[in-house]
This record gives structure tokens, C-alpha cells and sequence, in this order.
């Protein structure tokens, strides 16, 4: 092939609306655990068209080239089974990652051959291919599936393709989990925008259990126990084998403090999809809540050794979820902190390491990291000021998160307990300091540092203290 003839081609080529022109970076997916996840959708044959689209895909980025035009052509084949129509504009999608997988493998004349068939659908409809409800919900179905980096473009995709089709189901249900999954902030039961659309979405798909699961784990967090729990029970009743509602229904009486029953939900899904791993973490959660019980009960000799159990099966559980979910940030710092308290501490500082660089490298959860690293050192290896030192870099970089808020509870207790001991430590002085100047707070910050400077010299303090003295917004 000539250069100016690969130049037009490679032009039609990226005009394209598919999964090799939506810029899916590689290094923001976790391919292993999609392609686990793409084939159990494979298996329970859920929205299988776009499930071997996606699949195809991961194998692409894997190096697969001919597996990946095999499932293509899987999804092209599901497709015809079902519709005679060969220029339908729900084949822009699959007919442009042909063109691309065909190009890629050099096969040039069916690389064009598809090209022609995507140009032949443009000429039929009236709007760009940009602007169709059925790419723009494929578009926004991928992006959920393949990183929580694309939630973001996932909601923008199924916004837009409901603004042109309002009463469809599937664009109903897609733009409310793509609001599940990114609403934060404050909002009342009333006027969030997530159960508004969650409402909706089972208005127009009243069969679909698992939106009825994500309204319910949304109602919790505004203390509507009993329609949450309602919808759980019929999630279960009518889907009572779905490892999804399955896992979801686990996590959702885990939070309400029913664990056995969710241990119980959690180890049937895992029954019936073994390999998966945020279940398998799902369960880690619930045993760490049954533990944090059982050590507030009473008899220490029985309690000893039943923790010592669940200990085990935490472990278990973590090792697991990071096995089927590589890179599992989460997942894998948590691991890290409970071989500390197993006193496997070389174990825990080989696992910590680890989900550092992991975390640096995907820029992923890393002040949940530091969280662990810090409770490591505070309560296994009895060392406060690297622990300090950790709980305030989490605090800096998510001051909202579980986390942040934890680091800011620890960090003053610690500050509190040294001035119980002594009122003129100068270290507690200078914690409270950087509470205060983190959350925004820059007179208390600065009457923190004053204090720590007045009974000993540190040049830290003194630095921030010059710089909020200098703010716009506090005034001295």
C-alpha cells in the first residue's frame, strides 16, 4: 500500500465511531479483570452484541488480533440472527471495528469493504454518527464497563442519547447507574439526581433487578431503611441465582449490619461465579465487620481464637480479590495491613510496596494506601510518627473520602492524647495546625502554629504559618 494511500484510509479510519477511536487507554484498564468479567456477561448472555464488541477489544489491546476479529464477527453473527437489515445503524459500531481490526492485520480490501458498509448506513440516516441513540449507548455502556476513569463520558454518552430518545428503557437505565456511580456531594432524597433517575429507569425497565439493588444502596444513605430493604427482598425473590444481585444484596445488608446474612448472599454468588473478585472483596468487608463485633464482645479466651478465624477468612478473601482483580488497590493495601496483624510484617512491607508503586503508576486510590500504611505503623509496628506522616499525605490528597476523615480523627487523637500528656508539645500543636490548615480553617491553623512555634523551632511551621499570614483570606 502506497503512503498516500494508507494516509486516506487511516483518515476514514479515525472518523470512525467505535472502540479504536474512543480513546480507551490501556494503561486505564485493568484488562485481565474486564476480560473476566466480559466473558461471564458472555456466559449469562447479557447484551451479548456489545459484550463481544468490548471483548473483542481487550483482546486487541491483549495482542489477540484473530481473537479479536472472532469475536466481532461473534457479534456480527448475534446481530443477523436476529435482524435482516445488513446497513442498520446499529451496526456502525461493530462494522467500524472491523474496518480497524481488518486494517490492523493488513487485510486491506476488507478493511474498505467495511468502511463502505459504515458509509452506507451514514448516507440512510439523517445525522452523524455521533449523534445516534445506538452508538452513543454503546459508546456509554463501554466507558462504564472498561475503567471508573470513563464514568464521567459514560454519563455524557447516555445523557445525550436520552435527550434524543427520552422513553427508551436502556438509555433510561444506563444514564441512571452512570449517575450512581459518579454523584457526590450533598443532596437530599428529594432532589438527587441519581434516585430521581434510578425511579425512572425502573419505570422503564420494571424488570430489571439491579437497578432496583443500586436504589436501594443510594436510600441508605439517606436513612430510607424500609423501601431499601423492600427492594432487596424482591431483587432476591424474583433473581434469587443472580451473582450480581447476589453481591450487591451482600453488600447492602453487610452496611445495614446484617453481616451473617450478607456473608451468607455473598458466599452463594461466589458459589455460582467463583472467580469474582469484587464479590470475593465483598466478603472481606463483611468478615472485617463480624470481627470489629466479636472484639467488642465480652469473653476474651472465646473471642481470642474465633477472631483469629475470621482473620483468616479476611485474608483469604483479599488474596482472592486481588488474585481475579489485578491491581485491586483497595483491596491489596487492606491485604497488606492484615498480614501486619497476623505479625507477618515483612510480608505486610513487600505487599505495601507493591500497592504503592501500583498505586503511583494507574494514579489510582493512593491516599487509601497511605490510610493502611498509616494504621500499619500506628498499631502493628507502634511507630507514631510514620504514622503521622501518612495519615497526613491521605488527608491532603482526599480530605472528603472515608479515609481522609478517618486520618483527620486519628491524626487529633493523637495530637489530643500528647497535650493531655504535656501542654506545651510543640509536634501536637503543629498536627492540630495542619488539621485546620487542610480543611480551609487558616485563623485556627495559624493560632495552631503559633503555639507550636512558641515551645520549640520548626522550620515547617514557621513556613506555613508565613504563607497564611500572607493569605488574601485571613487578614492579621
Amino acid at each position: 500500500m502506497s503512503m498516500d494511500h494508507d494516509r486516506v484510509l487511516t483518515t476514514k479510519l479515525d472518523q470512525l465511531e467505535c472502540h479504536f477511536t474512543w480513546a480507551l487507554k490501556k494503561d486505564d484498564i485493568d484488562l485481565n479483570r474486564l476480560d473476566e468479567k466480559l466473558k461471564l456477561d458472555v456466559e449469562k448472555k447479557e447484551e451479548l452484541t456489545q459484550t463481544y464488541n468490548a471483548l473483542a477489544y481487550v483482546k486487541f489491546l491483549q495482542g489477540f488480533q484473530e481473537e479479536a476479529l472472532s469475536n466481532i464477527m461473534t457479534s456480527l453473527k448475534l446481530y443477523k440472527e436476529c435482524h435482516e437489515e445488513e446497513f442498520n445503524k446499529s451496526l456502525i459500531v461493530t462494522y467500524g471495528n472491523l474496518a480497524w481490526i481488518n486494517y490492523h492485520m493488513k487485510n486491506y480490501t476488507d478493511c474498505e469493504s467495511y468502511l463502505q458498509k459504515v458509509q452506507k448506513i451514514n448516507e440512510n440516516i439523517s445525522s452523524e454518527s455521533s449523534s445516534v441513540p445506538e452508538v452513543l449507548g454503546e459508546k456509554g455502556w463501554t466507558f462504564r464497563i472498561f475503567s471508573y476513569k470513563y464514568y464521567e463520558k459514560s454519563k455524557e454518552c447516555f445523557k445525550k442519547a436520552l435527550d434524543l430518545e427520552p422513553e427508551v428503557g436502556k438509555w433510561n437505565a444506563g444514564y441512571a447507574i452512570a449517575l450512581y456511580r459518579t454523584e457526590y456531594g450533598i443532596f437530599t432524597i428529594e432532589n438527587s439526581p441519581a434516585i430521581k433517575q434510578l425511579r425512572r429507569a425502573i419505570e422503564t425497565n420494571p424488570d430489571d433487578d439491579v437497578l432496583k439493588i443500586f436504589l436501594a444502596l443510594r436510600l441508605v444513605i439517606y436513612k430510607s431503611y424500609e423501601e431499601a430493604e423492600r427492594l432487596v427482598e424482591e431483587a432476591l425473590e424474583r433473581s434469587p441465582d443472580h451473582p450480581r444481585i447476589l453481591t450487591y444484596a451482600g453488600k447492602f445488608f453487610g452496611n445495614k449490619g446484617c453481616v451473617d446474612r450478607g456473608i451468607a448472599l455473598l458466599r452463594k454468588a461466589l458459589e455460582l461465579s467463583p472467580n469474582l473478585g469484587f464479590t470475593h472483596h465483598q466478603l472481606a468487608l463483611c468478615y472485617k465487620m463480624k470481627k470489629i463485633q466479636l472484639l467488642q464482645e465480652g469473653n476474651h479466651h472465646t473471642r481470642s481464637s474465633r477472631v483469629q478465624q475470621i482473620r483468616d477468612q479476611i485474608i483469604y478473601h483479599l488474596e482472592m480479590a486481588t488474585t481475579h482483580a489485578t491491581g485491586f488497590i483497595t483491596a491489596m493495601s487492606d491485604l497488606a495491613l492484615h498480614y501486619g496483624e497476623q505479625h507477618d510484617v515483612s510480608r505486610a512491607e513487600e505487599m505495601f510496596q507493591m500497592t504503592f508503586e501500583t498505586a503511583k503508576e494507574k494514579k489510582d486510590n493512593l491516599h487509601v494506601v497511605n490510610f493502611h500504611y498509616a494504621e500499619f505503623q500506628l498499631y502493628c509496628k507502634r511507630d507514631e510518627v510514620l504514622a503521622i506522616k501518612h495519615y497526613m499525605e491521605c488527608l491532603k490528597m482526599n480530605p472528603g473520602s472515608y479515609e481522609g476523615k478517618r486520618s483527620e480523627y486519628k491524626l487529633k487523637r493523637i495530637a489530643e492524647k500528647r497535650i493531655n500528656k504535656n501542654t506545651q508539645d510543640e509536634e501536637a500543636y503543629g498536627i492540630l495546625g495542619f488539621i485546620h490548615k487542610e480543611k480551609g480553617e487558616k485563623s485556627q491553623a495559624i493560632e495552631c502554629y503559633e503555639k507550636a512555634l512558641s515551645y520549640g523551632e520548626n522550620d515547617e511551621y514557621l513556613t506555613n504559618l508565613c504563607a497564611l499570614r500572607l493569605s488574601n483570606i485571613v487578614k492579621l
